[in-house]
């Protein structure tokens, strides 16, 4: 009986040591998400958390953490401050304002979305800051999208976050929605250097829609593991 119970109890010790790492993370996700939704209670809850789960797959399976997360809900108007930007480690919001989408993916609200050269469409899912640089639209920042097939060409699209004078919510007095771009997240002038400087050197960003396509088949949001590994070791390279 002695030995029964020990062994009983070794099995408990064994599954709670288990057991314990999964819990762990699993409760620090949920309260980061508690503090992020109490912060920003006008973005979409499934947006949040998608863009929660999608970033905690892509850690898991290799990445880097970040100190900085970019929200985009495109299910939200362009009048609308679309845009949110967290600091992961007090976490709380930096940043909320206005962002463009692309001239072919709608007019007020963005509804279609595209990977494609030429498209002049936003993308969907979760992307990967990279370097500043000075370019046309002045002070700009590069990223790359981790989801094959529907943002990886982001480079090939030269799709970066810049500043524009049509991001303004004067144009929806008069066209009923902000200017679009070619598909980059443009932002305002006067919030262009902030954004950039919170984003750049490896920050995510994660663009949301209620697309049933990206939904299912995103790698990150129905986090599988070996492939994110294998898409995060590609794009190192």
């Amino acid at each position: 009986m002695f030995t029964l119970l020990r062994r009983l109890g070794l099995a408990l010790i064994t599954l709670g040591a288990i057991s314990t790492p999964a819990f762990a993370a699993n409760t620090t996700q949920q309260a980061l998400y508690n503090s992020l939704a109490h912060a920003a209670p006008e973005l979409n809850p499934q947006a949040l958390k998608s863009a929660l789960s999608a970033m905690q797959c892509a850690v898991s399976s290799g990445a880097q953490r970040a100190e900085h997360l970019a929200v985009i809900d495109y299910s939200q108007p362009s009048t609308a401050r679309r845009l949110w930007i967290f600091d992961l480690r007090k976490k709380s919001l930096v940043l909320r304002d206005l962002v463009a989408h692309g001239q072919m993916s709608g007019e007020n609200f963005a509804t279609q979305f595209s990977n494609r050269v030429g498209s002049y469409q936003s993308s969907l899912g979760l992307f990967r800051t990279q370097e500043s640089y000075q370019g046309a639209h002045g002070y700009s920042l590069r990223m790359d999208g981790l989801e094959p097939g529907f943002n990886d060409l982001a480079r090939d699209r030269a799709i970066v976050i810049h500043a524009a004078d049509y991001v303004n919510p004067l144009w929806s007095e008069r066209q009923g929605r902000i200017g679009r771009s070619q598909g980059c997240p443009a932002v305002r002038p006067q919030v262009a250097r902030q954004v950039i400087d919170k984003l750049k050197d490896g920050q995510f960003m994660f663009s949301w829609y209620p697309d049933q396509r990206w939904l299912k088949s995103s790698p990150y949001l129905n986090c599988q593991p070996r492939q994110v590994a294998s898409i995060l070791s590609a794009n190192k390279g």
